[in-house]
């Protein structure tokens, strides 16, 4: 028999760095234990078969926007709204049906950190095309997806890197790439954001394509200084060399700690940055991962509105594209504040408490209610009614009910669906630990 500490480190690892376990997933890896728990969802997988196997969304180049007056702006604008929706429910089908989840939870976290909006960039396209450049280095090396990403369509659009120019300069880009994406707040001057801006002009964006042309004569070719070190960059190399300062490895990990540990509990265990040292994204996780303060009860953390629908929705076997009507997710996911593609701003989402309200609690038993009906309820209903409260646990990766909680379980033990509706709206399934 598992102890509570040993449940508790093994819900956190399944719920954090996955998105939550299968039916009878949690009690199989309660009985291997933590180590091979670990392994299994700490390890990079070159292959998801279930994931993989899914159609690609349906997103194609649409050119320029007819002319307001045109006979096809209706058919533009119905199909814009078309990829939008395949391209959202392709993502979160492969976040539900991954078998080695590590990978599709990763690539949600670079989504938050190189945070883009459809809102601005309103093509689904480069959207896409940033989302597998994501999910390509989500676990690779860090420098790699850096050059990646400021040489990419969306992010360069979405942060006005398109009209950044030797005679105007934009400083948009470069000031999000050193606070946001690589080095953190006050570790870089204003005027390293007026050098660094020079080093990304001449980018332009062809945006309904997601294609990045480069025009050396529009780029600043000259010398400039920054972070106290002269020379010539253009945005890969300017990439490469913020990458390979210190304050980078030490930005990367209290983000990954952040997100995956505490919120609250800020990192203490700067050494966690030196498994990050040669920029490798697998081995900083692995070591987040497996560190003890995975287990410390202070740790718990709100689910976001994400990780609750993707968990709930692997428990309850629900794939969201074949739900009866797929509009319905996205409208909740909206309501519940965080829908794929649409990070409020260029900081991405909150997290932790900020998902605590009584608006978001209400939408939450909303969409529940919604999901149990299309659910497949057999993991609780095969089970005798005595044995469903503790069978609820295992099935949904819950360490432990409160007396309150199953007291209000207990009076559903005859009702599945009510059951089940009860056990995701709980304290214990909406808070992970």
């Amino acid at each position: 028999m598992p102890t509570l500490a040993e449940r508790r480190r093994i819900a956190r690892l399944v719920h954090r760095f996955g998105f939550g376990p299968r039916p009878g997933e949690f009690t199989t890896l309660l009985a291997e234990g933590f180590d091979k728990a670990a392994e299994k969802y700490l390890s990079v997988a070159s292959q998801d078969a279930f994931a993989d196997n899914q159609d690609e969304p349906l997103v194609r180049d649409q050119g320029k926007r007819p002319a307001p007056n045109s006979p096809d702006v209706v058919a533009y604008a119905t199909e814009k709204r078309a990829q939008l929706t395949s391209l959202t429910l392709w993502w979160l089908d492969r976040m539900v049906l991954s078998e080695h989840s590590l990978r599709e939870r990763m690539t949600w976290f670079w989504h938050g950190h190189w945070a883009t909006s459809y809102q601005k960039v309103d093509d689904a396209l480069p959207m896409y095309l940033q989302n597998q450049t994501l999910r390509r280095n989500a676990l690779g090396n860090f420098a790699q997806m850096s050059r990646e990403m400021v040489n990419d369509a969306a992010l360069i659009f979405w942060l006005d890197g398109q009209t950044n120019t030797i005679k105007a300069p934009n400083e948009n880009l470069s000031r999000e790439l050193m606070e946001l994406f690589t080095l953190g707040v006050n570790r870089y001057s204003e005027d390293d954001v007026k050098e660094t801006a020079k080093a990304l002009t001449g980018y332009k964006v062809d945006k309904s394509s997601g294609r990045v042309v480069f025009y050396p004569r529009q780029h600043f070719a000259g010398s400039i200084k920054v972070l106290g070190t002269q020379g010539s960059f253009d945005a890969s190399s300017l990439s490469d060399f913020l990458v390979s300062r210190n304050d980078c490895a030490l930005f990367i990990t209290e983000r990954i700690w952040y997100r995956f540990i505490s919120s609250m509990n800020p990192l203490t265990d700067t050494s966690l940055s030196s498994s990050f040292a040669s920029r490798d994204i697998a081995a900083l996780i692995n070591a987040v991962g497996r560190h003890s303060a995975l287990e410390n009860p202070e740790n718990s953390m709100v689910k976001s509105p994400i990780d609750w629908f993707i968990s709930a929705a692997r428990a309850l076997s629900i794939t969201p594209s074949n739900f009866s009507n797929p509009n319905t997710i996205r409208n909740n996911l909206n309501l519940l504040g965080e829908l794929p593609f649409f990070p409020p701003n260029v900081g991405g989402w909150p997290a932790d408490q900020a998902w605590l309200s009584t608006s978001s609690a209400q939408y939450r038993i909303q969409f529940a209610t919604q999901l149990v009906k299309e659910a497949d309820l057999s993991p609780i209903s095969s089970l005798a009614p005595k044995a469903r409260i503790d069978g609820l646990a295992d099935w949904l990766g819950i360490v432990e009910w409160s007396s309150r909680t199953k007291m209000a379980l207990t009076g559903a033990i005859n009702d599945p669906a009510r059951l089940a509706l009860l056990a995701l709206c709980s304290p214990e399934y909406v808070v992970s630990a």
